[in-house]
This record gives structure tokens, sequence and C-alpha cells, in this order.
């Protein structure tokens, strides 16, 4: 073999294992301070990003400059592991993305000026998204930098995903636990070696810090894949969300015990939250940790809803662990970071923290977790009850063994409020 030839050979692996080494998983980025209440849309209402082939959504935000600021957005197609996919550009994508978000608006009447954007797919420049699969979406600024990224999720409905929530097979976690059997069948899909071509995603309430992946079918019965395991597909059952209502911001209202209106903005005092893990399991309605922007005097919200300062007080005398806690919701992503972080106040003996929030209806939890992000769920401060209503999603993907990436071919859903032994 010439050393020429070697040279050639070395250079082709050496460009191939760089661009391997980069090829790093996609994490959404938490948006900065002056960037709140990011949501997606969809025939106007607030959902978990679970979007079927073919239909159309928003992402909408606010910018608390409100001085009109130029984003632009990207949108990329990654694998089961969020890994971006190889697959160009213009085979999941029909038309562009790296465009600018011109449907925005200021805020209007509101103490805290904000301008409201708006990103609608399809839209002129990006007619449609042609492949299911994992999707990240990112705005960029003017200098094409990050500002955020959320993922979500485009699904076909080639699969049916029965399930049931039972309480925990395990007996030591059969108060505090919840179990997912669940099935996967198809009059489409002849599945083929499904033990390493099919893979699903389960997740509670939408969340994907504690989502459940990697999870092979336990059995097959012809092209019907079974899943009925003990342990493996359990999650720590929780407790109700708790929510506050301030859609006048100028009253009290559902567990808003005062309001402050000496500053800039108005701030909801909400009442102390008593840790609940020692208490009896009560049921109170909620929407599993989502939110709606509602200003009652308004016809308008999305640009005439108010800014408060919301401010969480929560006793837990018992709570000594090395761990923080965190205010979290749909409402921010369900962020770890130190905006949500609560403060202990040593001279009244409670935990902290004041959150700029929109006003409305929010759900929101207390949620622990080590300096890592690491979630302690089994430690939880309101405890977890096998009555706890959740909401259940399960994704099935799907490659043959000619496939370039992996399709999400299903989407199955179930609530824990007909739970069974």
């Amino acid at each position: 073999m010439t050393k020429p030839f070697l040279k050639i050979a070395f250079l082709i692996l050496s460009v191939f294992f760089s661009c391997f080494s980069f090829a790093q998983a996609e994490k959404e980025i938490a948006p900065p301070y002056h960037i709140k209440t990011i949501f997606f849309i969809q025939n106007n209402q607030n959902i978990i990003p679970f979007l079927k082939l073919g239909e159309g959504f928003q992402l909408e935000f606010d910018d608390l400059f409100g001085n009109e600021a130029n984003y632009y957005y990207e949108i990329i197609h990654c694998d089961y592991n969020w890994n971006p996919t190889a697959i160009p550009k213009n085979e999941y994508l029909e038309g562009f993305d790296n465009q600018r978000i011109q449907d925005y608006t200021n805020s209007f009447n509101t103490l805290q000026i904000y301008s409201h954007y708006k990103l609608a797919i399809p839209n002129q420049f990006t007619q449609q998204l042609k492949i299911s699969g994992n999707y990240m979406i990112k705005v960029l600024d003017e200098n094409k930098e990050v500002v955020f990224s959320r993922k979500f999720i485009i699904y076909e409905d080639l699969v049916t995903v029965p399930i049931q929530v039972k309480r925990a097979r395990t007996v030591s976690n059969i108060e505090a636990k919840q179990n997912l059997d669940f099935s996967i069948k198809s009059n489409t899909i002849t599945f083929q070696n499904p033990l390493r071509n099919v893979k699903v995603l389960a997740l509670q309430n939408g969340q994907w810090k504690t989502a459940l992946k990697n999870i092979a079918p336990q059995y097959t019965i012809g092209n019907d894949l079974i899943y009925k395991y003990d342990s493996e597909t359990q999650f720590w059952a929780g407790n109700e969300f708790l929510f506050f209502e301030n859609k006048d911001i100028r009253s009290a209202s559902n567990n808003v015990a005062r309001i402050d209106s000496n500053t800039p903005i108005y701030g909801s005092f909400l009442f102390t939250s008593d840790a609940r893990a020692n208490q009896p399991y009560s049921f109170t309605q909620d929407v599993n940790g989502g939110f709606v922007i509602n200003n009652l005097n308004v016809t308008k919200s999305e640009i005439e809803a108010d800014y408060a300062w919301v401010y969480f007080s929560l006793s837990a005398p018992s709570f000594r662990l090395n761990k923080n806690i965190y205010v979290t919701g749909m409402f921010n992503n369900y962020n770890l970071s130190p905006e949500f972080k609560m403060d202990y106040n040593s001279k009244k003996g409670i935990y902290e923290k004041a959150i700029l929030i929109k006003q409305g209806f929010t759900n929101f939890q207390y949620t622990i977790a080590d300096d890592q992000g690491v979630i302690d769920q089994e430690n939880a401060i309101d405890g977890n009850f096998y009555q706890t209503e959740n909401e259940y999603t399960i994704l099935v993907y799907y490659k043959e063994n000619i496939d370039r990436y992996d399709r999400v071919v299903g989407k199955g859903m179930a609530s824990s409020i007909n739970i069974i032994n």
C-alpha cells in the first residue's frame, strides 16, 4: 500500500471520527431571565407537544424587554436518543427554517411590558414537517446564538397502544407507585425483530426528566408486543399538583392570601403550603402540571394578561436532606435552575421563593433535586400516593432494518383515575 494512499485513508478516517465525536445529543436549553411563558398551542389550548404528522401548531413566548427584538428559529430532526440524524433537512422539512419570527405584538395596558411572539408551523417559509420522529426547535437571536430550545415529537397513527394503569406489583411500593401494563398492536406494520427495532418512551404528565425508556417487549403474541413488567414500567405516583389563580390580579383569589399593589407590578402572596408526605391523600382537581393564561377583565389575554411576582412559601420542618427544593410546573418547563430554587428562611422556619409568572391559572409542585439535577422522587415533599390522578403517554418508535431514522409510529394515553389492583 503506497504512502499517498495511506495519507488519504488516514485523512478520511480522521474527518469521519471528528464528525462522529461532535454529534452530541440535543438538550433543551433553558431561556434567559427575560424570556417567559414558553408554550406550544393547538386549537387555542396549551398542549404537551406530541403532535400527529400533518397537524399544525404554534410556539409562543414573551420577551420582557418589550423592544421587538428579532428572533429566528431552527428545526432539527433527532433519533430516539436525541442525537441529530444525518437526514438532509429537505427530506424532513418542506421549505426553509432559519427564518425570522414575524408574528409579534407588544403588550397592551400592562404594568410589565413585553413583546409576545408567535411562531406557527406551517407558515409561509416552513410548509410542513414531512416525517415523524423527535424534533428540537431552537429560537435564535440576531447573532444566531441559541436563546432557548424545546423538544417536540411528531407521530404517525399506525399502531394502537392499549394501556392499563395498575398499583405497583412490588409490595414495598404498593402504596406509592403506579405500574403501566400495555401492548402494541398494528394491522399496518409487521414488526421486524421487535426486540431490537421497537423502542418505547413512557412519560408521566409529559415530563421528560422522569420518562422511562429502553424498555423491550416482554414477549410477543403474533404481531402484538406485550409489556407486563413488575418494576421496569413503574412510576412514583406523586401527589396532586398545587395551584393558584390570579386571573383578577388586583384581588386575592384561589390560594392567594393577599395582594401587594405598592410595587411597580403586583405581588401575589400564596398561602403557605404544608408538606403533604405524612398527611392522608386528598383528591384535588388539577390539570396535571399545566397552566392557562387568563386576565378576567380583557378580551385578548395573550397580550393583555399582566405579570405578577408570585411569592411561594413551604413549611417542611422534617426536610433536612442535603438537596434543593424547586418550584416547578409546565409554566417553567420543570426547570431546575437557581431562578426557581427555594431559599430557607431560618427566622420563619419556611422555604420561600418569588417568581415572576403571567397571570391566570397555574399548577405547580415542589421538586427535590441534587446539584446535578437528579430528582429525588422517593422522598418527595408531598409524598407518593397510588390514588394520585396522573396522565400517562407512551410513544412507540420503530426502525426497520433498512430505515435511516426512528419513526414514531403511534401514541397511547391513559389516566390513573381508573387505576386497578
